[in-house]
This record gives C-alpha cells, structure tokens and sequence, in this order.
C-alpha cells in the first residue's frame, strides 16, 4: 500500500551488528531520497528490504522463514517488492533466489548504493537483479541516511577488517579494513552536532586498528582527541576494539579527552591461550589482562564489558576455568556470553572435536552465574553516586507502568530515575542520585536533583512534530531495528561485527 502522497511505503528489517543497523540508516536514507516513505502501522509495505547477518549457524533458517511468510502477501500485494542484502546474501547470492524465487532484488555488502537502481529495473525487467561486488565502490558515509535517533548517532570510520580470527567469516563478506580520511568523519560528526546530536558512537569492525590502512599507527588516539574538540558533542564511545591494537596512546586518549567516555567493551573470547591460539586471536591471557590493568590505573571508574565464545571447538574443562580465571580477575561490569555455534564458511566449523552440547551449556550456565554475581557487585557500588543521565527513547519497557523513564549514564550503565516533574524529553539530561542497583541496571528512587534541557531534546521534539506530518505508511509483523541506542553497555556479539 503506497502512502497517501501516492509514494511507496518501505520497511526496513535489520539483523546484527551496530554496523548493520548503521548501513540500515544508509537504506532508509537512500530509498527516501528516492521517493520511498516510511511504513506506517497498518496494512503492507510496497517494499520490505532484509539486512542480513551470517554470523550465526542459523542464519539463513531465520531469513528465509521471513521470506516465506510473505510470499503470500506478495500474492495479494501487486507490485510489492522485496530485497536481500547484507552479509548472508554477500554470501549466498544466487542461492536466496533459488530458495525464495519471489524476492526481486539481492545486494551485497559493498554495493547498497545500487539498491533504488536495482529495485526500478527489477520492476521494469520483471525479473530478480542479483549483484553483488567483490570490493567495496563507495564508502557507506557518502550516501543519504535517515538517521533513528535525533539525539544519539553511529559514525563509521572504517570497514572491514585484516584479521582471520578462526571462527569469524567477516572479513570473507566485508572485505580488508579501508579507512576514512581524519577530516571526513570529524566533517560528519560536526553536521550531527550541528543537528543536534549530543553523543556519537565511532563503528568499525576492529574499531582501534584505524590508521593501518592510512600509515599512522596513532590515528586512532589522535581520533578521538580530535573528536574531543568538537564544541557541543558531549559524548563520545568506540565499538568494537581488539587487544592486538589497543594500544597506550588510546589509553591516554580515554583519559584524557573529557568527553570521551569511560566505557570500553574489549572482546576476550576465551581466557585460554591455548583456545586463543585455535581461534587465530592474536594475544595471549597476560596481555589481555594487561589491558584491563592499565585501563583500570588510567580510569579507576571505567566500566569494561567484553564478550565471550563457550564451548569452542577442542575447549576442555581446563580451558574453560581459564576463561572464569580471567573473568574473576578482569571483573567486567557486563559480559555477553555465546555458546559457541559453528559459522558456515569459517575454519572452526570444520575442526574436529566439537564440544558435546550439553557441556556447552553447563559451562555457559556457570559463566552466566560468576558474571551475574560480579555485574551486580560492581553496580551496587554505584548506590550513592550522583550521576548525569542521558535520557532514553524506548529503554524502559515498564517505565510507564512504574512512572518512570529511562537513559545512559556515562559509562553507559543503563538508569531508570523518577519521573520528574517538569518535561523531560530523549536528548535532554537528568541528574540523579542512584538508591539501588540490580546486575543489569541501576535506579534512582527519590527526586531528580537537576533537569538539563539540551539541543539534542530541541531536535528529538522537531523530528516528532515532523514526522507526525509525513504521509503514514504501511507495515508488517516483522522485527524493526528502532532507534539506535546507546549500546547495551557493550556491543553484541562482538561489537561492530561478529569477529572482534
């Protein structure tokens, strides 16, 4: 169902990694630029567009039973169209118009640009456009984009990566790291501040190896200073570092830039050097730790999160207490935790010496209730504190029904505050007194002790009163990506990508 002007509705449904959810905002943009309008809450979208992920096993099974649910609707819908990108269709390409001989248009992952061209001659030859390029032809940051959030921002400041982590197929599907030139990404953060945008997050798949493919080992350090400069940005976070890269230089750089905040996800994956060694991670346990210790000494207040892979191909019970060995001592304040699943196309899914699944989990499960235990250690010793609090769209599925809302402290511990009474909108700032704290979020129970209206609430009530004057679009039942939050205090699965 097209929109009232007479433009196609679209949606958009995204799966993955901060990176996805970002060259998703690169679609939106592309497509409204083209005519396309956003789908509203009834009836079917004229164009649904899959961005896909390949990390886990099954993958592909979650496409195309989405797939499958709306070859009907397709039916009954003339005109409607669907199309496949990202990076299970980097990799199945001809197979998911085998399987799904309805969907009209597959793209890969370094040609999204291409998506309205290929959309218009699909609907023109009346038949499938599959096209996808071995190398990336225009970097993501140069096309439109319809950005979710009016007050919080991703900033990609490079993609792909040079690491051949054993259980990882991202660089097969995203190609070698290419950077931005220095000036374009802090040319881009300065237009989102000037739009209002009070916090960026910096996206690359191995986020602090910027600069290898510039010649400057510190380009990252000198990044982020850069960055820190910005008069009106007021919050800056990275995603996802690897501790082959993390250097002393950005150390210095978190500690010393003020608003950059002090908040690192650094990816473990097992404790074991032995598990590091088969993953083809290129650290050991001292240096990993080494890091959390110099990190700590810099920043005594930095919360740092990671993520973790149980049950990798040959792990024993020794490896395994490795991993809590680390856990205990690096005392992260949250952990996302995977049982390890193999990913088709990478070389761990074909080691031998899988582990049992019922191992897995019991080893996942004692993970789970060591890191449950530290994360609500290290919360509680924020009860008391007096913190500024970003406010949220959307973090708080029971504010409304406990009379409260929702944000990021600066370390990006989620908060749930009181609610104040004067307005307060996402964008603005809440001062508040933290009174309790529980293993995945704090509360601050009493009044809130100062409201701070901000540009980025100013652009968040503008884009409201915009959008609330747009042509209404059409939907399906299908996952959305919202709004881009502050990240989860880390970054799923790895952060940028599945392989950091």
């Amino acid at each position: 169902m097209s929109g009232d002007s007479g433009s196609k509705s679209y949606k958009v449904v995204t799966y993955g990694c901060q990176m996805n959810v970002h060259d998703s905002e690169r679609l939106s943009g592309l497509l409204e630029d083209a005519g396309y309008v956003k789908a509203g809450q009834e009836g079917d979208p004229d164009l649904v567009v899959f961005n896909t992920c390949a990390v886990r096993e099954n993958a592909d099974n979650k496409l195309y039973g989405n797939l499958g649910q709306l070859a009907p609707v397709k039916t009954r819908h003339k005109g409607m169209q669907i199309a496949v990108g990202g990076c299970l269709a980097q990799k199945d390409r001809d197979t998911i118009v085998a399987k799904a001989p309805w969907v009209d248009v597959v793209f890969g992952t370094h040609n999204i640009g291409h998506l309205p061209a290929l959309l218009e001659r699909a609907a023109v030859e009346r038949k499938a456009q599959v096209e996808i390029l071995e190398s990336l032809e225009t970097f993501p940051s140069t096309l439109p984009t319809r950005r979710e959030s009016a007050y919080a921002a991703w900033v990609a400041i490079s993609v792909g990566c040079n690491n051949t982590c054993t259980f990882c197929i991202v660089p097969a599907l995203r190609g070698k790291e290419e950077d931005r030139r220095p000036g374009d990404v802090l040319a881009e953060i300065e237009a989102l501040v000037g739009e209002g945008v009070i916090e960026v997050t910096l996206l690359g798949q191995n986020v602090n190896a910027y600069g290898s493919d510039l010649g400057d080992r510190e380009a990252f350090s000198k990044l982020l200073r850069a960055a820190g400069q910005i008069e009106g940005l007021e919050r800056i976070r990275f995603t996802s570092p690897h501790p082959r890269d993390f250097t002393d230089d950005v150390i210095a750089a978190m500690a010393e830039t003020p608003n950059v905040m002090h908040q690192l996800h650094m990816p473990l994956q097992s404790g074991s050097d032995r598990v590091l060694k088969a993953m083809r991670r290129s650290y050991r346990q001292d240096r990993f730790l080494g890091i959390i210790r110099k990190v700590r000494e810099a920043m005594p207040d930095a919360a740092i999160s990671t993520d973790i892979i149980v049950g990798f191909p040959g792990e024993t019970e020794e490896d395994f207490e490795e991993t809590m060995k680390v856990v205990r001592e690096a005392r992260f304040t949250n952990a996302f935790t995977f049982q390890y699943s193999k990913r088709p196309g990478t070389p761990a899914a074909e080691m031998d010496e899988q582990v049992p699944k019922a191992v897995v989990q019991a080893r996942y499960e004692r993970l789970i209730a060591l890191q449950e235990e530290i994360s609500w250690d290290e919360n509680k010793k924020q009860v008391g504190r007096t913190l500024e609090v970003l406010v949220a769209e959307g973090e708080g599925k029971k504010d409304d029904r406990t009379d409260r809302l929702s944000g990021r402290a600066p370390d990006n511990r989620l908060v749930h505050f009181t609610r104040p009474a004067e307005p307060v909108r996402p964008g603005d700032t809440v001062t508040v007194e933290i009174t309790y704290a529980a293993p995945h979020h704090l509360l601050a129970e009493g009044p809130t002790l100062a409201v701070r209206r901000t540009r980025a609430g100013d652009a968040w009530e503008k884009r409201k009163g915009v959008a609330a004057a747009k042509p209404a679009g059409v939907m399906l039942g299908l996952p959305s990506i919202g709004a881009p939050k502050a990240l989860p205090l880390a970054a799923p699965a790895g952060g940028a990508c599945c392989g950091d």
